[in-house]
């Protein structure tokens, strides 16, 4: 299941960033600007076979967020996924940093 692949991606990479840097949410960030950037550029290339025959020329600027691009819910939870994991470890480590 791709959701769990990038969920756990997410994480690893997270978790070298926080580890590295002691900045959790950077990775965070830079874990799910991945992945959103990868979801979102597939779902340009869905419109453009599907709805804008098949011309990048005929997208709309709001094209990769039409809910016709995203007609499957997994495609949803990829892009979801990695906000839903790696959003409580930063909440999570920065809450036991601040403990200290």
């Amino acid at each position: 299941m791709p959701f769990i692949e990038h969920a756990l991606a997410a994480l690893a990479i997270q978790i070298a960033v926080g580890l590295l840097t002691r900045n959790w949410w950077a990775g965070a960030a830079l874990a799910c600007g991945y992945f959103i950037g990868r979801e979102i550029s597939q779902a340009e290339y869905r419109w453009i076979e599907h709805l804008g025959e098949g011309l990048r020329g005929n997208m709309p600027w709001w094209g990769a967020f039409d809910p016709r691009a995203w007609p499957r819910a997994d495609q949803v939870a990829d892009l979801v996924g990695p906000m839903m994991v790696t959003v409580p470890l930063a909440f999570m480590m920065e809450r036991r940093r601040h403990r200290r």
